[in-house]
């Protein structure tokens, strides 16, 4: 039975692949090859959603599939009622700093923070109307007052840093709810995104002493982990892509102290001290490895990030903290550009531009001016495939063997 692609989710995917980028809906329909990755890291949002802790990095070349990969990753932990925050790193966001750039980092986080019901971002309000209204109910039920049950339940955060005024905020936005106060409602949801500046302001607005700044950043994430946890999601995943930035740092001591943040995080996370929160972070081999710049320059985050001695001519680890991309293999790939001619197609056979045997002299065509390296970073070949089917489409006197320069059909 042919399943018809919506043309929204079709121009989504195409669109996305064409320029470079990774789609933000419709990874399903072109994955391929990585079983194992995979099962790795579902196994870890697993162990998250029980209450643990989990803590990857994921390494790949420019091009080879990380981004693609940590967006799949996101799409099955929102299917598993994870919360989770994404955000790239670049110069003015960091894990570390003194300059703002670490809270600018976690407000990134916070505007794209995702649920199963709204998985594009935004959802930080809705998460603690969720808890406030599972609160009301309780409330009502055993005759108390709302605030008193949100304290009851805040109660355990206060044992974390800045877990008091983390309470105080939830208990002015259930008070805005119920008074009608949007302001105040406002200035709550702007505390939890991190995007007050100074404390006078958010005292004069809140009456809380503590703002999230640089310092705080993750000590703010281990309460977020546990407050979702208390609105009735499974837990937190922190998905974070282009740790490249830290490595391009110049000044030693900065990249240091961002190192310095990722082992308190690796630490934290071994050590099943963050309950309901994990961490997957992409990078490139050199940000991992380069013993002069990379984390492999932190001793003790070497020692933690080592590879298995023994997983060597073949053999594999997938219980230790880095998740090495394999290459896609040939067939692999042969398979994802079926599936991408497939998805250019809208799911309709008769509509397919190009037969497999065109997809094969494609293949043929990309090896003998690339080399074999045209499916380990399939970005810029999936490219070329796409502009290959949108000459095709457009051309209807144009023939594939013609435009690949006339490949021997075998």
């Amino acid at each position: 039975m042919t399943i018809t692609i919506r043309p929204k989710d079709r121009d989504a995917v195409i669109q996305s692949l064409r320029a470079g980028v990774v789609p933000r809906a419709g990874q399903h329909l072109i994955q391929v090859g990585r079983t194992n990755e995979i099962e790795t890291l579902i196994g870890d949002i697993d162990r998250v959603a029980d209450g643990g802790s989990a803590f990857r990095i994921v390494t790949g070349e420019y091009g080879a599939g990380k981004t693609f990969f940590l967006n799949l990753v996101r799409t099955v932990a929102l299917e598993k009622k994870l919360v989770v925050a994404s955000a790239d790193l670049n110069p003015d966001r960091r894990l570390h700093a003194s300059g703002g750039q670490a809270r600018s980092l976690y407000a990134e986080m916070m505007r794209n923070i995702s649920t199963r019901t709204k998985p594009d971002g935004g959802a930080l309000a809705g998460i603690v109307e969720k808890f406030i209204s599972t609160a009301k109910l309780e409330a009502k039920a055993n005759g108390l007052s709302t605030e008193t049950v949100i304290r009851e339940k805040l109660n355990h955060l206060t044992e974390l840093v800045n877990g008091y005024d983390f309470a105080d905020v939830i208990a002015a936005y259930c008070r805005g709810v119920e008074e009608g106060l949007e302001q105040l409602k406002a200035d709550a949801i702007r505390w939890l995104r991190g995007e007050f500046t100074t404390k006078t302001d958010a005292k004069q607005a809140l009456g809380v002493r503590s703002i999230v700044d640089d310092a705080a950043v993750y000590d703010q994430l281990k309460l977020l982990a546990r407050f979702v946890r208390l609105a009735g999601f499974s837990g937190l995943l922190v998905n974070l892509d282009e740790l490249v930035n830290l490595y391009k740092l110049s000044n030693t001591q900065a990249r240091n102290a961002n190192y310095e943040q990722i082992l308190r995080i690796l630490n934290d996370s071994l050590q099943g001290s963050a309950d309901g929160l994990g961490f997957v972070l992409g990078g490139t081999p050199e940000f991992l490895l380069d013993t002069r710049r990379g984390l492999y320059s932190y001793p003790a985050l070497q020692s933690r990030l080592a590879q298995n001695t023994f997983a060597v001519g073949g053999l594999v680890d997938f219980s230790g903290p880095v998740v090495r991309l394999s290459s896609l293999t040939p067939e692999d790939f042969y398979v994802l550009l079926q599936n991408i001619r497939h998805v250019y197609a809208a799911g309709d056979q008769a509509k397919y531009l190009i037969p497999d045997q065109g997809i094969f002299s494609f293949m043929e065509h990309c090896s003998s001016r690339i080399g074999d390296s045209y499916f380990r970073t399939p970005r810029t070949t999936i490219t070329s495939f796409i502009n290959l089917l949108a000459v095709l489409e457009q051309n209807t006197g144009a023939a594939w063997q013609d435009l690949l320069g006339g490949i021997e059909v075998r």
